[in-house]
């Protein structure tokens, strides 16, 4: 499938986009501009330093601001606009805060997700509808296999925990009032995308990896990095997306069939770790260096994780166009090129989307 697909599928469009003003929905919402879409975007403020308001995200779309929790103020939102596709980005994502607020993450990740599919339980039209969840839903054993969709659901943590109970939400709703079988009464597709772990430009978030090393870099001080040793399945922001609106078209194309779960991840032998990552970093930024603290007083984290995303490449029409090495060396060089005014935010994230599609 390439760009000429996808435009045909989302051209002229009306496409509901939930946490567009956060760094994954501000790229998606960049990508849905180039493919002609009309999008509605529904989410919080964006924060002071955000990349949505760095690429004057509002001259893009409608931007609805609102809390998923609301459901109420989500439900007419949704039926206001009668959406042809539904992108569900909106999430508490942080795995460090969910400790903090544990109960916020749950009624974010999973009620709001059931909010959400209660609006769309109130359209009267067809809906192709994708939930964003993560790779962190499953049950992590931290051994050598990698996770397959029809593996049991889990979570350690909070965050991990309200994104598996997110899929039991879709899937409950799925069989209750979005049957495969009945799909000709109702006319919904609702899928789950689980994607590993996005990197890319214009993501300030706290506590993750690569916001922490570029700012360390940009500060000319050392990169503290905690976990050295952990394995993770990087991917670059493009990746995931094109893989969001590959399952979108898929929706279209085979509501019954393709109205399931779907890992989004690097290839099998393409996983690398913390202390990897950072020295690519350091390596593509030009300088710099990093320390492992001697004392670490953190909430757990996985040491390990990999994804089998066999099911995806077989019936998707999907695969990844990045290894890992250029996905991290692509995601520095947007952070060193905006910190030297090289060029703005937005020409940034629209060249990284036409190169990826020329890819």
């Amino acid at each position: 499938m390439n760009h000429t697909d996808l435009v045909a599928c989302y051209k002229n469009k009306k496409v509901f986009l939930t946490g567009h003003t956060g760094f994954k929905g501000t790229w998606l919402l960049s990508w849905l501009k180039i493919l002609g879409a009309n999008v509605r975007g529904f989410s919080l403020e964006p924060t002071e330093k955000s990349l949505y308001n760095s690429i004057d995200g509002n001259t893009l779309c409608e931007s609805i601001i609102g809390d998923v929790r609301d459901g109420v103020v989500l439900k007419n939102s949704i039926t206001d606009f009668q959406p042809d596709f539904i992108f569900h980005l909106a999430a508490q994502p942080l795995v460090r805060l969910s400790y903090e607020n544990p109960s916020e993450t749950f009624a974010i990740n999973a009620i709001g997700t059931a909010n959400l599919l209660d609006g769309v339980r109130l359209l009267n039209k067809p809906c192709n509808v994708v939930i964003v969840t993560t790779d962190k839903v499953y049950e992590n054993k931290e051994w050598q296999y990698p996770y397959r969709e029809n593996d049991r659901l889990g979570g350690y943590d909070p965050y991990s925990a309200s994104k598996a109970c997110a899929e039991l939400v879709v899937s409950s709703y799925r069989n209750s009032f979005f049957n495969v079988n009945t799909f000709e009464q109702h006319q919904k597709a609702i899928a789950t995308a689980r994607a590993g772990n996005v990197i890319g430009g214009g993501d300030w978030a706290k506590d993750r990896i690569i916001p922490d090393t570029v700012n360390a870099l940009c500060q000319n001080r050392a990169i503290e990095v905690r976990n050295p040793n952990a394995v993770r399945p990087w991917q670059h922001v493009l990746e995931s997306l094109n893989g969001y609106l590959h399952l979108g078209k898929k929706l279209v194309e085979n509501p019954t069939k393709y109205s399931d779960s779907w890992n989004f991840g690097p290839n099998a032998d393409d996983n690398l770790t913390v202390e990897t990552l950072v020295k690519m970093a350091i390596d593509t930024w030009g300088s710099g260096d990093y320390f492992k603290p001697t004392q670490i007083n953190q909430p757990h984290e996985a040491g390990l994780l990999k994804l089998d995303i066999s099911k995806t490449l077989n019936a998707l029409d999907w695969s990844p166009r990045y290894n890992s090495f250029k996905a991290i060396q692509k995601t520095i060089e947007w952070y060193r090129k905006y910190n030297l005014a090289i060029s703005s935010a937005k020409s940034l994230v629209n060249n990284d989307i036409l190169e990826f599609i020329n890819e």
